[in-house]
């Protein structure tokens, strides 16, 4: 997926509730809090036990949860299209 399109669509979807895969297999779902023209940053929805690397003041105090680059994503969707 072109990363342009990829920046474009988590703009989009900021604030929301998505299912990111990425090209490795893993499938990382979560609110998207923070986003650049290379990272996304989504606070996932799994309780990661409080120190996991960038979450809630653990790297740099940012509180935007973890970052994913743009060019690992293979796919990008509204988590609630998964639940109904």
């Amino acid at each position: 997926m072109n990363q342009s399109v990829l920046y474009n669509q988590c703009c989009r979807f900021h604030g929301q509730r998505v299912r990111i895969t990425c090209n490795d297999g893993r499938v990382h779902v979560g609110e998207i809090t923070r986003v650049s023209r290379n990272m996304v940053w989504i606070r996932p929805d799994e309780n990661l036990g409080g120190y996991s690397l960038g979450f809630f003041g653990g790297f740099g105090g940012s509180g935007f949860g973890f970052g994913i680059a743009l060019g690992a994503i293979a796919g990008i969707a509204l988590a609630s299209a998964f639940f109904w």
